[in-house]
């Protein structure tokens, strides 16, 4: 107990020192302790881990150094002769019951023994004994020989029948031995036969006292009871101890004795039950027994073990001991050292010391090894070390705890010479290395890792005859188990049952840590079984890791019921282990046992509700969390920033940042107390919840209400990172200036932050700075990370000088640059193309290292790139092969994509097959960028063997590669592969983003489908995507393409309300759309929109308006344009005089049309190329050839013969002078010859000038006006291309060569109209006059296709084509041979008969145009009349046929209705199952289902 020496240092698990010595001390000098486990007569089964150890047999054990002989050999005391120490001296330990030599000895130190240990004191003294009062007890009585021949006679008594007791089988009684006892026995006898009886069986002691309270002739006695309960005290039957007290104070003769209390008391204190000591010592004195100093002795140990060894304990309770009017013992004072050494509080075992020293109490050798112990264990060796030198000079000499207490000081340290040297002196002295010396040795080895060395010296023990013990074998096993070597930790545990010693709870907690860190739980729970069932009580250790197990592995049933075993047992886990509970509950969503755990944790544990709630939020719990910390802040209690920032920070990391933001509103509201710590926080969560406009609020409020100078580092840190992800950069640089302007400490990674900052927004010069206020404050940087960064930036902003300068200045403090820096000041120089400077640079790297790699080839050949030097790339690319660098992948790389950005396909390729010749494999990036190149240059066929090629590599085209081919697809027209690449990314389970969506819109516009692609883009819309506003240019387009006013009116008009800043493209769009359609009101009005806007109406927004005036009759409204236009003083060309000319010609004045021409020529104006092509195009609509003549004569005098010579002279001799004029107008903008020569074409065909227009249409073609590739000869096809060729142009154009005859053969003719001319309606007008096989194609419109073999037949047996040879008319006739009716633009005398037809007969088959074209009038009319007679007959006989077919169906259906109907009734008589009739007549309905007529 109190001054026990057991107590002095022991055992901890775990522990970072070496066990202490006086652990194996105390099992020596304490036997009771050493015996607890109950013994058993039956034989021992074999040792195991499952074996339960109280099975184990009893082996006696002795401890050589209780006798003074031993422990102090240098003084060569006797061994026969009793040792009187010296009263300053430590008195000696007990012997062994059991031990045979010298029981004189045992007697004299009996006493000595009882006034050491409050136990014994208790339990050897007699209150009917003069000594109980005698104040001088603690004295060794000297007997005479007759006393000791009694006595030895009295031991051999007691010895006798212990022995006889103990070998008493499992049915047998103690009654059979004392029954039968043949040696009286007095009350004394009887109290040493129950103890030494206890020591190995406290049953059987139980026993014999229950037996002497059956006697009548026995008188119950305070020794007999305090003997009892002590041997049930040490046997850990404390329930079994308060009983028998209880039933005994019933009768106060016997229990109401100090020494009864005493002995209550130390049962109490053994396991730290500090409240029921001080409650009993408050019974003692309510009913009128005083403590004496053994009770305030076992007072203090109890306090000392029972709670946290608070600050200052010791010296309160030295106070409470000297106010009950009682003078601490030397016993007390080494009591309250030796507890402050168990729990390493240096401070306050000095104070206790010194506490000592001012009483006069004078210190024994004890009181030293404590203070020894007590430096060594808070690792103050030298002190200790001092100490040891102190001890002769105060008349003490060493003992074996003196040398083990030094030893274990110098072993915690890992001192390993000082450990071997006090080992030599100890046996030097006379000492040998007992099994206290071995432990804290092989413990010293075990916690360096040392494990071969720990277990030699285990083995060094064993062979030197010392016993390993309980210490022994726990300081192996939890070293092994900390090095993860369970199995030796598992077998030393063998060793340890097989040689019969009984394993502690810390041997068990050992190995069960041991299997738990090597993640084996099932024998972690087989083990903390086994500690359960052998009797002992596991602590909060054992229950923790068991714990622990359980919960990280799922298994929370167990978890919950073992947590309830700790709870009853008084034991609770740490915070951490709450922690992991709480989140282990949680994920188990037992809300219930949540709730449950925090009524302990509130009343059972006594945590306050801030840290339950930081608990719960810790732990995942954060509903349960949240609310714990509002009934907290409700109940008064103050906002703790630790804990507030710790569920804030569990918040942010979990992602419930909205929760996080709730609580601080709720916090704002009812902590008042703490409004800044609360914005601050608020600050910070917003920063992490991405919400940077709240944040930059909150700083503000922060800023106002005076929290500057004191906000907290954290949240500029947060502001500022948070402002870097949303590039806020200015109100970044804002809180930095704050930051440094409230003095905060800014640290290293905001520092290099905001240097980082600085280079991404282009201003290196102030990172720069920065990096000099770092150094200034003596920051430790990343520098090159950060100067290369720096380096970098002033590259991109062209400041490669300050780059330079910044190297020049690095270089001055270093020997050698890192490469890092070299290659970031070549790429500097590549930004601004400074290729020889970089080569400098490159060259330096090779001449004094470090050696150049990758990235500095790449800076050179990006410095080449950037300054339009490729074609040196190959010789750079040689040198470097030259010097031995092997061209690496990446360099390759940036080479094709050079020449892809300069769109050179024959280098891309050239380089691409050089490259997977080297061994290359193209990456999915390559692919990316060979693919776009292709579909650039628009070669189709080269980007679909690249996408096949990608494939079989097993690489998947991603989004942008199939943009790629949409839009190559789109920009070739070919609609089917586009919707076949648009369905191929569905299925391939891409989301089509803007650019493919936009392709797609393009696409339907360029196919005349508008409504479709406006139904894309509402789609498109949808998915939150944006059309580009050029998908709206072209949809508006295509509706006014369409002549679709009022979905144009629509899409116009829903971007204007939306906010789109339109173009002038738009409005002139609509001024189209508004003149096409005739709505020229609209159109002007557009004008006063457009100026709304802000777009001020141009010369080509007049001309516009001018040509709607024009295309709607009112010439006159078009002139008026031109004159305010003229008002206006802009500067004008001959463009709006043509429009507002064209005007007039279209109406018929053609007389106000030339005047406006010789208007134009006063204003200063020469006729151009515009005039003259609206005169030529004027006549060649003019109906008579007098009106054209005039018009091209006026043309004529403007300066312009040459029209009017192709009407009245010979055409050959034009040819050089048309030759020249299309050479001239070739150069001009605007389509200047394209145009001139449409209208001549139209011109010559009106008057049957159809050679001169041949030859004219081939000198087009010659000077490159009309493409070469209007027919398809070259490609070996019959089919041409007449897309933007005049109506005359177009009937000009025929086949020349000799090409293969195809399957089929297709003329392109469009669908747009030139000049209020179809070229698709002139076209099909012509060819269906001669009865041609060509018909429109079915998928794409602006095709007409006809099989070659039709075409072949045609051409041989059609009369039309019997002479195809173009010839002049030889007069000009007197009319226009040409009229244009509804966008045809035809021969005159077809157009009754085209009239005629299509009026009655819609849309017919070439052959039938012709055959009915050739028909005069009447004849005409008789057989249109006769077929549509026969239409209406085939239609009717058609009706009757299909009402004749369902007729039939009818009846053959009631026919087999019927013949079901007989078949049921007859399987009706055999009693046939329903369900098969049932079943039968649907399979009967289903076959006779009538037919949908077609």
């Amino acid at each position: 107990m109190a001054g026990s020496r057991g107590m002095l240092l022991p055992f901890q698990f775990p522990s970072s020192s070496p066990p202490p010595p006086s652990a194996r001390f105390s099992a020596a000098t304490a036997p009771p302790c050493c015996c607890s486990s109950t013994p058993s007569s039956s034989p021992p089964p074999p040792a195991s881990l499952d074996s339960e150890p109280d099975s184990l047999p009893p082996r006696s054990f002795t401890y050589s150094r209780a006798s003074p002989s031993v422990r102090w050999p240098h003084l060569q005391l006797p061994l026969s002769t009793p040792f009187l120490p010296p009263p300053t001296s430590a008195p000696p330990a007990p012997l062994q019951i059991h031990d045979d030599s010298d029981y004189e000895e045992e007697l004299e130190v009996e006493e000595d023994t009882a006034a050491s240990n409050p136990s014994s004191q208790s339990l050897f003294s007699d209150e009917h004994s003069p000594s109980a009062a005698n104040p001088s007890r603690n004295k060794v009585k000297k007997m005479n020989k007759l006393a000791l021949k009694r006595a030895k006679d009295w031991r051999q008594r007691v010895r006798t029948l212990t022995q006889s007791i103990l070998e008493l089988g499992p049915d047998q009684f103690v009654a059979d031995v004392l029954d039968h006892r043949r040696v009286q026995m007095t009350p004394t006898d009887f109290c040493f036969l129950v103890k030494w009886v206890g020591i190995h069986s406290w049953h059987r002691a139980l026993e014999i006292y229950e037996w002497l309270n059956l006697r009548r002739w026995y008188s119950p006695n305070p020794r007999m009871l305090a003997t009892i309960l002590a041997v049930l005290g040490k046997a850990n039957q404390e329930a079994l101890a308060l009983e028998l007290f209880t039933r005994a104070t019933a009768d106060p003769s016997s229990g109401d004795t100090v020494q009864v209390y005493n002995a209550m008391m130390g049962v109490y204190a053994r396991s730290g039950a500090f409240q029921n000591v001080h409650q009993l010592l408050e019974t003692m004195r309510q009913r009128g027994c005083q403590p004496d100093l053994v009770s305030f002795n076992t007072l203090i140990n109890a306090r000392l073990k029972a709670g946290p060894f608070t600050p200052n304990l010791p010296i309160q309770l030295l106070d409470e001991v000297t106010r009950s009017g009682i003078s601490p013992d030397t016993i007390t004072y080494n009591t309250l050292i030796t507890a402050c050494s168990r729990h390493s509080h240096l401070d306050e075992a000095v104070k206790v010391f010194r506490h000592m020293e001012s009483r006069a109490c004078q210190p024994d050798l004890w009181t030293y090894n404590a203070m020894i112990s007590v430096y060594g264990r808070c690792g103050q060796a030298s002190k200790a070390e001092q100490l040891f030198k102190e001890l002769e000079g105060k008349g003490f000499s060493p003992d074996a705890v003196t040398y083990n207490s030094l030893l274990y000081a110098f072993a915690r340290e890992g001192n390993e010479a000082k450990v071997n040297s006090v080992c030599d002196e100890m046996v030097k002295m006379g000492f040998h290395m007992d099994e206290m010396t071995y432990n804290t040795i092989i413990h010293m080895y075990g916690k360096r890792g040392q494990h071969d060395l720990a277990l030699r010296i285990y083995r060094d023990m064993k062979s030197a005859g010392r016993n390993p013990d309980a210490v022994t074998y726990t300081v192996l096993i939890d070293s092994l188990g900390k090095a993860s070597k369970i199995e030796e930790a598992a077998g030393v545990m063998s060793e340890m049952l097989d040689a019969q010693v009984k394993p502690t709870l810390t041997t068990y907690s050992a190995l069960i840590c041991g299997y738990a860190k090597v993640g084996n739980q099932t024998k972690a729970e087989e083990t903390f079984n086994c500690m359960v069932r052998s009797g002992i009580r596991p602590d909060q250790l054992a229950y923790s890791v068991m714990l622990d197990i359980f919960l990280r592995s799922n298994n929370t049933d167990k978890a919950m019921v073992l947590y309830r075993e700790m709870v009853r047992d008084g034991v609770s886990p740490d915070c951490t282990l709450y922690e992991v509970m709480f989140r282990s509950l949680q994920n188990k969503k037992r809300a219930e046992d949540i709730k449950s755990v925090v009524r302990d944790l509130e009343h059972v544990c006594g945590l306050d509700l801030d840290t339950i709630s930081s608990l719960l939020v810790k732990g995942g719990c954060y509903e349960e969390g949240s609310e714990t910390l509002r009934r907290a802040i409700v109940n008064g209690s103050d906002v703790d920033q630790e804990d507030l920032l710790s569920i804030l920070s569990s918040y942010s990391s979990s992602g419930r940042l909205a929760e996080a933001v709730d609580l601080l509103d709720f916090l704002k509201k009812h902590a008042s107390t703490s409004k800044q710590l609360i914005t601050e926080a608020s600050v910070v969560v917003l920063c992490k919840a991405k919400q940077m406009e709240a944040a930059l609020k909150e700083y503000s409020d922060l800023q106002q209400f005076g929290g500057g100078p004191s906000v907290s580092s954290v949240v500029f840190e947060c502001l500022i990172e948070c402002c870097e992800e949303n590039n806020l950069f200015g109100e970044a640089g804002q809180i930095f200036s704050d930051m440094r302007a409230n003095c905060c400490t800014i640290p290293d990674s905001t520092f290099e932050c905001m240097i980082l900052l600085y280079c991404k927004i282009g201003f290196p010069e102030t990172a720069q700075h920065l990096i000099d206020l770092a150094e200034i404050k003596g920051l430790l940087l990343h520098k090159t990370s950060i100067y290369v960064e720096i380096i970098k930036s002033y590259g991109k902003s062209k400041l490669w000088q300050k780059a330079e300068r910044l190297v020049g200045n690095v270089r001055q403090t270093s020997a050698v640059l890192d490469r890092k820096i070299w290659n970031s000041l070549i790429a500097a120089y590549a930004e601004s193309g400074c290729y020889e400077r970089a080569r400098a640079v490159f060259n330096t790297m090779m001449r004094d290292g470090p050696s150049p790699t990758v990235d500095s080839i790449n800076g050179l050949l990006q410095a080449l790139i950037v300054d339009e030097r490729l074609d040196e790339l190959y010789v750079v690319i040689q040198e470097m092969q030259d010097m031995g660098f092997k061209i690496s992948k990446s360099s390759i790389l940036l080479m094709i994509d050079a020449f892809a950005r300069s769109g050179n396909i024959f280098e891309v390729k050239k380089i691409y097959q050089g490259m997977k010749a080297a061994g290359y494999f193209p990456s999915m990036h390559l692919y990316r960028v060979m693919i776009e190149l292709l579909c650039r240059g628009k070669r189709v066929r080269d980007a679909e063997v690249m996408v096949s090629e990608m494939k079989e590599a097993g690489f998947k085209p991603d989004l942008s590669i199939w943009n790629s081919m949409l839009k190559l697809y789109a920009g070739t027209n070919d609609f089917r592969k586009t919707t076949q690449i648009y369905q191929q990314i569905k299925n391939d389970g891409l989301n089509p983003d803007e650019e493919t969506y936009n392709t797609l819109v393009v696409m339907y516009c360029r196919e005349c489908r508008p409504e479709e692609g406006s139904l894309l883009i509402s789609e498109m819309i949808g998915l939150g995507l944006e059309p580009w506003l050029g998908t709206y240019k072209s949809l508006l387009t295509a509706f006014g393409r369409m002549q679709l006013v009022q979905q144009a009116e629509g899409l116009f008009g829903d971007l204007v309300a939306k906010g789109y800043k339109l173009d002038r493209f738009f409005y002139h769009s609509m001024m189209k759309i508004y003149r096409n359609s005739g709505n020229h009101g609209k159109a002007e009005a557009l004008l006063s929109t457009m100026k709304d806007a802000g777009i001020e109406p141009n010369v080509s927004t007049m001309h516009l308006l001018m040509v709607s005036y024009g295309g709607s009759g009112h010439p006159q409204e078009a002139d008026k344009v031109l004159d305010n236009l003229k008002q206006t003083g802009v500067d004008l060309s001959t463009l709006p005089y043509a429009s507002v000319i064209d005007a007039y010609f279209r109406k018929g004045e053609y007389n106000d049309g030339i005047k406006k021409l010789e208007e134009m020529k006063k204003d200063g104006f020469e006729a151009d190329h515009r005039i003259w092509t609206c005169f030529i195009r004027g006549a060649s609509l003019a109906q008579q050839s007098n009106e054209a003549i005039k018009l091209l004569h006026a043309l004529g005098a403007a300066g312009f013969d040459l029209p009017i010579r192709f009407l009245t002279e010979n055409s050959e001799s034009l040819v050089p002078a048309v030759d020249n004029c299309l050479e001239m107008l070739g150069p001009m903008e605007d389509n200047a010859a394209f145009n001139f020569v449409n209208a001549l074409e139209d011109l010559l065909w009106a008057f049957e000038l159809r050679a001169t227009a041949s030859w004219v249409f081939q000198l087009a073609v010659k000077r490159g006006i009309y493409p070469h590739d209007v027919f398809r000869v070259a490609d070996k096809d019959w089919g041409a291309d007449f897309r933007k060729l005049s109506g005359g142009a177009a009937l000009d154009a025929s086949l020349q060569g000799y090409p293969e005859s195809p399957k089929s053969v297709v003329l392109i003719t469009g669908t747009a109209e030139y000049n209020m001319v179809s070229l698709s309606s002139t076209v099909k007008a012509y060819l269906w006059e001669m009865g041609s096989p060509f018909l429109p194609c079915k998928t794409r419109s602006g095709l007409l296709v006809a099989k070659a073999h039709s075409l072949r037949m045609w051409l041989k047996d059609s009369p039309f084509c019997l002479d195809l040879e173009l010839k002049n008319s030889p007069t000009l006739p007197d009319s226009n041979s040409m009229r244009l009716v509804e966008g045809c633009f035809m021969r005159s005398g077809l157009v009754p008969a085209f009239k005629e037809i299509t009026e009655k007969l819609g849309v017919v088959r070439p052959k039938k145009f012709a055959k009915l074209a050739l028909l005069s009038g009447e004849k005409r009319e008789n057989a249109i009349k006769a077929d549509v007679e026969g239409r209406k007959e085939k239609l009717e006989k058609l009706r009757k046929k299909n009402g004749d077919r369902l007729q039939k169906e009818k009846r053959r259906t009631g026919a087999m209705k019927r013949r079901v109907f007989v078949r049921s009734r007859g399987r009706d008589r055999g009693h046939a199952p329903a369900t098969l009739l049932a079943s039968e007549s649907e399979v009967l309905h289903t076959d006779i289902a009538p037919r949908t007529p077609e």
